[in-house]
């Protein structure tokens, strides 16, 4: 490839540099140890160097430098990785170059002028190379072309990025190149002689990890089909493991978790990755999920500055974060302060500094925030004033003039007084049909009009209930009120003491961030409602079983309000997000947002949960629960290593916890508790859950210590959270169900809530987010692996009963299945391969393969790919299997066609032959020309060795063993074969053909051309004189032709006789029909024991599959590969 000019001295590179090519002006050099009279010490040394050290002569052991006459100055201008590509780069320098040099009248014009040339053409391919984004291109260019020389993946694998790291071997490492591509992690290194060289697909890691030993002080750990791996370096450990994070994350989720992947806009291309993309996904990622913004929302620009704090008279340091639509800040001085602008909450923007550095945004809240020590300034009040008047215009042109601040709470007593307007809005809801209330969608939380409570009742409960609204009164005066109010510790500490009734629904809102959700898409529930009434779909069936099963002990879902309510709101998100649709759980978490939310916030509420608070919980495999459960479990080791040394089996904490996990504790402990749950959980997310998980392990840890079983743990925990309670709670006692197993003989002593939360931060609360995102990535590695694993291990258990092959035989088979299907995703942006992958089907049905990804396993793996006609063989096979016509076929339909080419009977592989060459998946319209031209070389040998077999190997078989073997066979399976067609003669000659083709290169090759030369020359006799005693006055065919063509096996070679035979065959079929059954072919085949022997014959196909590995993922590199 060209390089980019750069100066060097030679006096120093001659004893590494041979001269092979020399002109007034260029000179093209030879690398020591490489080409002819390479090796040696000296090619061992150079390649050590040329591998360990990353300079401009290891890029290739070939170069071109232009030089400059009487002057020891060298350009480097162009390098190759071998002879060809550097001749053609002299060859054009030879006709656009050099000729033309003369012209110039001194050398430093020449020199402009090559340099000029060199840079014109690195241009060029820079822009179809797309390498312009990286920050040094040319250091990436020749990055790209060691990747592609010592790995030969598809030119289509894009290359992300590369770093100098060390693999250890054992306790050894070797000191090379780490490439991250899109779908693979590949290492490179040469030390003196010895080359490794390793490729790992994203898609096969079970475990991607950082970790510690006493030889390393930290490396990192990845372990793919068992096998465990260690890269160590000096630099960007970190960053290096990041980009692998992500790359495999985004593998598995195109891969194996579409779902999810479909939501992720950013990634849709395999082929447009870069890091510099992944790096600002990665912020991206973490600024949505500090803030809960929504997922579309992308993060334009992070700066530095100060924050004035009017409460606390000081500045915070922290970071401002600038995206589309939102300003936030975030303190990085152990303040704990978050604020959150929305755009369409700013009504000025002022700079009252002459310095610059100081901006103000007065808010709808009247709350002034004022940044200073801002860089660059100028540049972002720029930027800011195009997107506030952007937002302006929008807004406007929306009609959206909305009061974005709460009233204040006081105005909210109304919760507690009976509201006879909403009670008998609910009674009239009530007596009317299903199908006209499910059209009236209710303006007010099902807790005002079902739990009415008086304001002036002074009894203890609601006196505690008043002061907490009056402490979150002086904390909305003191920090605001509304989305941009500050978020400081001291409202943390007020959400751990439970968020007044009053006030519940409008601070899940603002904590959840699902009122920016629903201030971003005004009327859009109310749409989804009209569009999804009177709908009937899979999901509305199953809401409509779950409805009277959510939280049956309250009063609101006892009546038609509350159950028209759920069901508006699940059928809503049902259409709105089709993938997932329905799932269990949904119901009871919707019920309980119903209770203290409208109907629309609770909509968003739902929205806010399923798809960014609790990712990928609410889909058919439960993934993100079971990814959450994962991380659980790393907790509890390293908090609770007591409990964790004493249970044997750690899936028994992934049973009892799932429910904790799917329903935020809501399914097992009562409403009044579950609800400051909840608070938490819209305040921290998920670490919220995890942290009272352990506290809950915490606090029962003697008695769990003592457990002799499960069951016996599941009933403790059970009856701890049945006597968990809430004595703040102004609600009146609802009857608990509480669940299987538990029983309330045994008097418990009471817990409270709020007591038990305290304890779960006081213990656990330095549990940082940023930590469980990191632990989620990895572990998703580890539960998609696990869940593909069960499906393997299931597909296995049935196939393994209907072939030959043994147990890791059929693994293998699996593996390459599986293996050709994502190598048909890999480098195809929205492959149709991708859709042959449901996760939701049975087990034999989730990997399914076209045609063309089955021609190609059939090349690897069938024994009879050696055929001419192979490509034919492979088509007609597919259509065979493909019984549904759905243009796919899944792995047992696979195995069971190679268990019969290579574990078959005599029978079993003539019938499957036969059947080739018959409807549905031989066709008369179709070419049966042979694909001998495809393949000059191997056959040409054949033919070549023919002349010399001498035939002497004819072994002598038991005929009379064979037809008694073949009666039993026939008296098996006697309904099938009768029930086979006859075969005509167009298909029969395409039959002998195939059989020719399957004989090339056989030591009796010329045997079985005699053998099968005699069976035909018997089966026409046999139908002519058949046709004369049925027909004697019928005329008889001419079937001259066939018959002299099948009476030597040098004319039965030639392909040109093989035409001969197939033209008389049509000739005869122009005067009549001639048939053969499957019972006459396969009676005179078993008169020739050399053809009964060769089908016979043992094929190893352990060193067939052994042999296909190697060169699948190679095979991709054809250019046709993908077309």
């Amino acid at each position: 490839m060209w390089l980019k000019p750069e100066e060097m001295l030679l006096k120093n590179a001659l004893k590494l540099w041979l001269t092979e090519k020399t002109h007034k002006y260029f000179v093209l050099q030879r690398r020591r140890g490489y080409g002819e009279g390479g090796g040696g010490l000296t090619g061992l040394l150079v390649g050590t160097l040329d591998t360990v050290f990353d300079s401009t002569s290891k890029v290739a052991p070939y170069r071109i430098l232009h030089q400059t006459p009487e002057s020891q100055i060298y350009w480097s201008i162009a390098c190759g990785a071998n002879s060809e590509e550097i001749n053609k780069h002299w060859e054009w320098l030879e006709q656009n170059v050099m000729a033309i040099l003369s012209v110039f009248d001194s050398n430093e014009d020449i020199t402009s002028f090559v340099q000029g040339k060199i840079r014109g053409l690195i241009a060029e391919e820079s822009q179809s190379a797309s390498i312009k984004e990286e920050d040094d291109p040319e250091k990436f260019r020749e990055a790209l072309l060691k990747f592609d020389k010592w790995f030969g993946l598809p030119e289509q694998e894009k290359l992300v990025t590369y770093y100098s790291c060390s693999y250890w071997s054992g306790r050894v490492p070797c000191q090379g190149w780490v490439y991250l591509s899109t779908n693979f992690l590949s290492f490179y290194s040469f030390f003196l002689g010895k080359e490794v060289k390793i490729i790992i697909s994203w898609d096969e890691m079970s475990k991607l990890e950082k970790t510690m030993s006493v030889i390393l002080s930290e490396s990192i750990h990845i372990c793919s089909h068992g096998e465990d791996h260690y890269f160590s370096m000096f630099m960007h450990l970190n960053e290096t493991f990041l980009l692998m994070e992500q790359l495999a994350d985004y593998a598995v989720k195109r891969l194996f978790d579409k779902e999810a992947f479909e939501t992720d806009l950013s990634l849709s291309d395999p082929l447009q990755i870069t890091k510099r993309g992944l790096e600002n996904g990665a912020r991206t990622e973490y600024f949505t999920a500090l803030f809960r913004l929504p997922r579309e929302e992308s993060l334009d620009e992070t700066l530095d500055c100060f924050l004035w704090i009017p409460f606390w008279h000081a500045h915070a340091f922290g970071k401002m974060f600038i995206s589309d639509n939102y300003i936030c800040f975030s303190s990085q001085d152990g303040s704990h302060c978050n604020v959150i602008i929305p755009l369409r909450e700013v009504i000025g923007m002022d700079t009252p500094d002459s310095s610059g550095k100081h901006i103000s945004f007065s808010t709808r809240c009247k709350i002034t925030f004022r940044f200073t020590e801002i860089k660059d300034s100028d540049g972002l009040v720029k930027k800011l004033q195009g997107k506030l008047n952007c937002g302006t215009s929008t807004q406007h042109a929306l009609g959206i003039e909305e009061e974005s601040c709460p009233k204040s709470s006081q105005e909210d007593s109304s919760f507690f007084e009976h509201d006879s307007l909403s009670a008998s809005s609910a009674g009239d809801q009530s007596s009317g049909l299903p199908k006209e209330s499910s059209k009236i969608v209710n303006t007010e939380a099902l807790m005002r009009v079902f739990h009415p409570q008086d304001a002036e009742n002074l009894d203890s409960k609601m006196l505690k209930e008043k002061m907490k609204v009056q402490s979150w009164n002086i904390h909305f005066v003191e920090y605001g009120h509304g989305v941009c109010m500050f978020r400081t510790k001291k409202t943390r500490d007020l959400v751990m003491r439970g968020i007044p009734e009053a006030l519940r629904g409008e601070l899940w809102l603002l904590f959840s961030g699902a009122n920016n959700d629903m201030a971003a898409h005004p009327g859009y529930y109310t749409e989804l409602v009209e569009r999804s009434v009177g709908t009937c779909t899979l999901a509305t069936d199953e809401i409509e079983r779950d409805l009277h099963r959510s939280l049956p002990e309250h009063p609101a879902f006892q009546s038609d309000t509350g159950i028209s309510a759920l069901r508006r709101v699940l059928t809503a998100y049902a259409s709105r997000n089709p993938k997932i649709g329905y799932c269990q759980a949904m119901n009871i978490l919707t019920s309980v947002l119903l209770l203290y939310a409208k109907e629309e916030e609770a909509f968003w509420l739902l929205v806010a949960v399923c798809e960014r608070m609790l990712p990928d919980y609410f889909n058919r495999r439960i993934i993100g629960a079971l990814v959450d459960q994962a991380v659980f479990e790393e907790f509890i080791r390293s908090h609770l290593p007591q409990l964790t040394d004493h249970m044997t089996d750690m899936t028994f904490f992934s049973s009892v916890s799932l429910s904790w996990f799917l329903t935020i504790f809501i399914s097992v402990l009562p409403i009044e508790s579950a609800v400051n749950v909840v608070d938490c959980f819209f305040y921290e997310g998920i670490k919220a859950i995890l942290q009272l998980g352990l506290a809950v392990l915490d606090y029962n840890m003697d008695k769990l210590l003592l457990c002799k079983d499960d069951a016996e743990a599941v009933t403790i925990l059970n009856k701890f959270f049945d006597n968990v309670t809430n004595k703040d709670s102004p609600l009146p006692p609802m009857t608990h169900h509480p669940p299987i197993g538990s029983d309330n003989q045994d008097p418990q002593t009471k817990v409270d809530i709020t007591d038990l939360i305290g304890e779960s931060y006081e213990k656990y609360g330095d549990i940082q987010p940023m930590e469980v995102e990191s632990m989620r990535r990895r572990n998703r590695l580890y539960v998609i692996q696990t869940l593909e694993d069960t499906t393997k291990q299931n597909v296995l258990r049935v196939i393994s009963q209907e072939v030959m092959f043994n147990p890791q035989e059929l693994e293998d088979l699996f593996e390459m299945f599986k293996k050709e299907h994502f190598l048909s995703c890999y480098w195809i942006p929205h492959s149709p391969a991708l859709k042959h992958h449901d996760s939701s089907l049975p087990y034999l049905e989730q990997y399914q393969i076209d045609s063309k990804q089955y021609c190609a396993l059939f090349r690897h793996l069938s024994p009879w790919s050696q055929s001419a006609n192979a490509d034919s063989l492979a088509l007609w096979s597919f259509r065979l299997l493909d019984e549904n016509s759905d243009c796919l076929i899944n792995f047992k339909e696979f195995s069971c066609v190679l268990d019969v080419m290579y574990n078959g009977s005599f029978t079993d592989k003539l019938k499957l032959l036969f059947k080739l060459h018959i409807p549905p998946a031989f066709t008369e319209g179709e070419s049966t020309v042979p694909a001998a031209s495809k393949h000059p070389e191997p056959f040409d040998e054949a033919m070549t060795h023919g002349d010399h077999l001498d035939g002497s190997n004819k072994g002598k078989v038991d005929i009379q063993a064979y037809l008694k073997q073949w009666h039993d066979e026939l008296t098996r399976k006697e309904e099938s074969i009768r029930n086979l067609p006859r075969i005509n003669q167009s298909q029969f000659v395409q039959f002998s053909k195939t059989l020719y083709n399957l004989f090339h290169g056989d030591p009796n090759e010329e045997a079985l051309f005699r053998a099968i030369t005699t069976v035909t020359g018997l089966l026409l006799r046999m139908e002519e004189v058949g046709r004369t005693l049925t027909s004697p006055n019928s005329p008889i065919p001419s079937k001259q032709g066939i018959i002299q063509d099948c009476q030597s096996g040098d004319s039965i070679q030639d392909s040109q006789t093989l035409n001969k035979g197939e033209d008389a065959a049509q000739g005869a079929h122009a005067e009549i029909e001639w048939t053969f059954a499957f019972e006459q072919i396969l009676a005179s085949l078993l008169n020739e024991p050399v053809l009964v022997t060769f089908f016979e014959k043992h094929v190893d196909v352990k060193a067939k599959i052994e042999q296909a590995k190697s060169v699948q993922l190679k095979a991709k590199r054809q250019p046709n590969a993908y077309n």
